[in-house]
């Protein structure tokens, strides 16, 4: 069982740079297609904070990105975004859904990255502390242990350990998260270990139940917390403030959490 323990920017700056616009086009299908089944589900507006956010950079004749935020009755925050410049080696792209305070499912979480090699991560982002309450864990990780054990042995994937505490934290002990060679059967695994997980969510969705009332307002206060928390932590931001300055990437990290929101908030 592999283990990949890098910085963002080392595996970029130490790997040779490359056309990856096969992989990235590929990525964009996959989100395009989960997207698709989350478009179907939920009713989502995009909030005009981010409308200049639509395509910044100089893709394709450098660097460049594109980001759009989305909310809706049962949706207190949708991001669809990708950043990079595919044509020297690196592309990050995110699809995550945080929920209003009215169910209490883990949120979605998803990025793919190509650096130049793949990465993934998919995660029910807990919004309960599951060592106090075990029955959260029991319903919504606990029927995911033998398919997330599955992948942990296969040797195609190397399990990635952010040098980031804060980020550990955040993962759920089901969360995937992983390196691997962009192989088309690579791809297709972790294409179908996505679809699999979004088919699951959107069923927890559907059987969820509501949200007493007089919590909905401090689980908002959670949510946004957690959001902004990561958000603002994640050691890759490093990059947006490679490619696009400091200025730029606290515009996109804000975007990312909702700091510049216009829409109400479900409650």
């Amino acid at each position: 069982m592999a283990e990949t323990l890098q910085h963002v920017e080392d595996m970029v700056d130490n790997s040779p740079v490359i056309d990856v616009h096969d992989t990235f086009h590929q990525f964009q299908e996959i989100l395009a297609e989960l997207r698709a089944k989350i478009d179907a589900r939920f009713e989502l507006h995009r909030d005009p904070s981010t409308l200049e956010l639509e395509a910044y950079g100089d893709y394709p004749d450098g660097a460049g990105g594109s980001l759009a935020a989305y909310s809706g009755p049962e949706v207190d925050w949708m991001v669809h975004s990708w950043i990079g410049n595919p044509n020297a080696s690196f592309a990050n792209l995110h699809l995550t859904v945080w929920l209003g305070p009215q169910i209490r499912v883990p949120h979605l979480g998803i990025a793919l990255l190509v650096w130049p090699g793949g990465w993934f991560y998919v995660d029910g982002v807990p919004r309960t502390n599951m060592v106090v309450d075990g029955d959260y864990y029991d319903r919504y990780y606990a029927p995911l242990d033998a398919d997330w054990l599955t992948l942990r042995n296969d040797p195609e994937f190397e399990y990635f350990v952010s040098r980031a505490g804060f980020i550990r934290a955040s993962l759920s002990p089901t969360a995937y998260c992983y390196s691997f060679e962009r192989s088309e059967r690579n791809i297709g695994v972790v294409r179908q270990v996505l679809t699999d997980y979004v088919d699951r969510w959107l069923r927890w969705v559907d059987e969820a139940e509501q949200v007493p009332a007089d919590e909905r307002e401090a689980q908002a206060a959670t949510d946004l917390a957690i959001r902004r928390n990561i958000a603002d932590r994640d050691p890759a931001n490093v990059m947006g403030v490679r490619l696009f300055g400091q200025e730029t990437t606290d515009k996109l990290v804000r975007a990312l959490w909702g700091g510049d929101r216009q829409s109400e908030r479900p409650l």
